[in-house]
């Protein structure tokens, strides 16, 4: 919980700085507009000029847009270049095989396998009488 409430503080003081630099930067880039007192054409070469910053700034966001779809294209192109260098091959999925001990010792020594391997007869047998006790 103190953990918690440090991180809702850093993230509460991230917040306000994150809204301190855009009003600071809007305030740098925004100029703010005097209209009052104008006459109709000085109001109408305001419109034009501000129509004209619009357009251009429609123009940089398009191309930006354009650079960035372009590169998304490529990045998607060349994942599927690794995926295809990678191979195609699947991992066939492994089966538990059943392979007694003495299947097991010839397999690896071959024929000169020749001791029988009973590991359950090498078990204690344990009687009921035995375990009653």
């Amino acid at each position: 919980s103190l953990m918690l409430a440090k991180a809702k503080e850093e993230w509460d003081q991230e917040q306000i700085d994150k809204q301190a630099e855009k009003e600071r930067y809007l305030s740098e880039r925004v100029t703010p507009l005097h209209t009052s007192g104008l006459s109709l054409s000085q109001l109408q070469d305001l419109c034009r000029e501000l129509h004209a910053k619009v357009e251009i700034v429609d123009e940089e966001r398009y191309d930006i847009e354009a650079k960035c779809n372009h590169n998304t294209r490529e990045i998607k192109d060349l994942k599927l270049k690794v995926l295809d260098l990678r191979g195609k091959f699947k991992r066939p999925p492994l089966r538990r095989v059943r392979v007694s001990a003495d299947a097991m010792l010839r397999a690896l020594l071959g024929s000169k396998h020749k001791v029988s391997m009973d590991l359950r007869a090498n078990l204690k047998s344990v009687k009921k009488e035995d375990t009653e006790k």
